[in-house]
């Protein structure tokens, strides 16, 4: 039983909430065209600290979204976590940003495949059954036609994120079910943690780093 600091900054959704048992208290978000998250993040922490009448000091561990997604989102989703977890000595919970995203599906049939955009035609995906227990792990993919195609044959396939629209241009299949304008969020967050707090499932927060997936190469030099 806990109370816990969640922050969600791996897409262009800041989001940040409390969490008790479990389950969210306060949800304090906002999806823009751009990535504002240097500006607005310390404003809604504050914003839900306020609206649950508590105290920083008060609560029990730090969450945050470890990735895959935006490098910079992800660089200050976690730098910010860390920042409280060593002024309140807390310990800090990851949560995985494609495992949280697919607890937005609530469905007894078919395949989740959560999938946020990366360049041109690839996405981070990763596959859970209904009952959200890992079916394919995380990767790196490039969408063609005939992706999926083998579960799509079998059963019914939700499709959410923010790679849902290339995917949906691609992908012509009856079982194949896009969830559209969803993003990760820290309201999913509050579950996972829970979990994670009672097994005490904590990360080292001097050494703890982002789940990049892949190396940050916009920067890189030509050879």
């Amino acid at each position: 039983m806990a109370l816990v600091l969640n922050i969600e900054t791996a897409t262009t959704n800041c989001s940040v909430s409390l969490s008790k048992d479990g389950e969210t208290l306060v949800l304090k978000e906002d999806n823009s065209v751009s990535y504002s998250h240097a500006e607005t993040l310390h404003l809604f922490i504050d914003e839900v600290f306020k609206s649950a009448n508590l105290k920083p000091s008060k609560i029990d561990a730090v969450a945050v979204s470890k990735g895959p997604g935006s490098y910079t989102g992800l660089r200050i989703g976690v730098s910010s976590a860390k920042g409280f977890c060593f002024a309140l000595n807390k310990p800090l919970i990851s949560i995985s940003t494609l495992e949280s995203l697919a607890h937005q599906i609530k469905h007894k049939d078919g395949f989740i495949i959560p999938m946020l955009d990366a360049r041109r035609m690839e996405v981070y995906s990763a596959i859970y059954t209904s009952d959200l227990k890992l079916h394919r792990e995380i990767k790196a993919e490039i969408l063609t036609e005939d992706s999926y195609q083998a579960l799509l044959a079998t059963d019914k396939v939700y499709f959410i994120g923010s790679g849902v629209e290339k995917t949906k241009a691609l992908i012509q299949h009856p079982n194949a079910i896009f969830i559209e304008g969803k993003l990760p969020s820290a309201n999913e967050m509050s579950s996972l943690v829970e979990l994670k707090y009672k097994k005490s499932d904590t990360e080292d927060v001097a050494y703890f780093e982002p789940y990049y997936l892949k190396d940050f190469v916009a920067l890189k030099k030509k050879a």
